[in-house]
């Protein structure tokens, strides 16, 4: 599914933020992303979703090298890619209802069976009340929900995830996990980047530390 070789990645001038990635992540694996602040786990989901380049070395996706691949051709790579961000990042003018239909609508789902899926996995993140109210209205831990099903709706093949618990209690945490393990078990392959040890504990997946700018795997992979 991916694949970093010796992979270093600056801003600009400045020093590498990311150096000497040797990485693979299996299809259908689930890993989580952990370390310090500053360590290097912001630029190494860019890396992953598609919105930076290496500095140097090879990252492969989807069976593509994309280092050096057109930019015309990114776009048809990010769609198979779900992102939960830190700050959601929703449309503001749009429903929590059309802010998760969103990528379904631009797959050209059929209308029906949009509304069925969308209508099902926000009752599923308790948010059947809610499928109407904007952004604006929502509660930091509604909105983490809203961008959640935004991001598995369309059944990615990687999802990657930047603390998506961090806005929500620990037994809502729990079974947002849950809901990742799930679409892990039907063939996405999932990464999530998260500072809760107590998170990585319970639920034993492998993981990636990140330390100074390089990635050490602990656990079976």
């Amino acid at each position: 599914m991916v694949r970093f070789e010796n992979v270093g990645m600056r801003y600009g001038l400045g020093p590498e933020v990311l150096r000497d990635i040797t990485l693979e992540l299996k299809a259908g694996s689930f890993h989580f992303l952990t370390g310090p602040s500053g360590a290097g786990k912001s630029s190494l989901l860019r890396l992953l979703y598609l919105a930076n380049r290496p500095s140097r070395g090879l990252l492969t996706m989807f069976e593509q090298e994309v280092t050096r691949l057109a930019r015309d051709r990114l776009p048809d790579l990010r769609r198979r890619i779900g992102v939960v961000f830190q700050d959601f990042r929703l449309i503001p003018h749009l429903s929590a209802f059309d802010n998760v239909a969103l990528p379904l609508r631009l797959a050209d789902t059929p209308e029906a069976q949009m509304r069925a899926h969308v209508g099902e996995l926000l009752a599923w993140v308790g948010l059947a009340d809610r499928m109407t109210a904007r952004p604006a209205t929502l509660s930091g831990g509604e909105k983490q929900r809203v961008a959640i099903a935004r991001a598995v709706i369309a059944r990615p093949r990687l999802l990657l995830a930047d603390e998506p618990t961090g806005n929500v209690d620990a037994d809502l945490g729990y079974r947002l996990m849950y809901l990742f393990e799930e679409l892990n078990r039907v063939g996405t392959t999932v990464v999530i980047a998260t500072h809760d040890g107590r998170l990585i504990e319970r639920f034993g997946h492998p993981v990636l530390r990140l330390r100074a700018g390089m990635v050490q795997v602990e656990g079976a992979t």
